[in-house]
C-alpha cells in the first residue's frame, strides 16, 4: 500500500522541511519491510481566490484530482477525532492487509477542507483541539505515520 500526503501549501527550505523529510525517509525505509510501497508528499499551491468559499472550492478541486481511486482517505481537521498512535497504526495495518491500494492524508489550506472532502474521508483526524500551522501539522502527521510503522514492526521507538 502506498501512502500519500496531499498538502495545500509548500514547506520552504529550512528546519521544518528537513524534519518532515527525515520522518518521510524513516518511514520509507521501515515501510518497505512492512509491505508499504512508499510515502509521497504532494504539495499544492494555496488558492488566491478573493473569498474563503472560493479558496476552499479551488483547493478541493486540486486535492481531489490527486486522490487515487479506491484510496482510504484521512482528512486532517481540528474537528476530527483524536486518535492515539496505536489506533492509527491499526488502521494503516488493516488497510494494507485488506489490499487497499493507497492511504491518502489530506491537509487543507488556511480555510480548511471542503465539506465534500471531509465526507469522503474514512477518518477525520485531529491533533488536539488547538489550531496548528500547516507546516507543523505536516511534521506531526509524518511523525505519526512513522510511529505507526514502528508499532506495526514491533520496534521500540513507540513507548506507550
Amino acid at each position: 500500500m502506498r501512502i500519500i500526503v496531499i498538502a495545500v501549501g509548500r514547506l520552504k527550505q529550512g528546519p521544518e522541511r528537513e524534519l518532515a523529510e527525515r520522518y518521510r525517509e524513516r518511514f520509507e525505509s521501515l515501510g518497505r519491510k512492512l509491505g508499504f510501497r512508499g510515502l509521497d508528499i504532494v504539495e499544492l499551491p494555496e488558492s488566491r481566490h478573493a473569498d474563503a468559499t472560493g479558496r476552499i472550492a479551488e483547493e478541493a478541486n486540486a486535492i481531489a484530482a490527486h486522490i487515487p481511486e479506491h484510496a482510504a482517505v484521512v482528512a486532517l481537521s481540528e474537528r476530527g477525532d483524536n486518535l492515539d498512535s496505536a489506533t492509527l497504526a491499526r488502521h494503516l495495518g488493516r488497510w494494507r492487509d485488506d489490499s487497499v491500494p493507497c492511504a491518502v492524508f489530506l491537509i487543507g489550506g488556511a480555510d480548511g477542507l471542503s465539506a465534500e472532502l471531509s465526507r469522503v474521508a474514512k477518518i477525520r483526524l485531529a491533533f488536539g483541539k488547538a489550531t496548528w500551522p500547516h507546516q507543523i501539522v505536516r511534521i506531526l502527521l509524518l511523525e505519526q505515520i512513522y510511529r505507526a510503522g514502528t508499532i506495526l514492526a514491533g520496534h521500540p521507538y513507540h513507548r506507550a
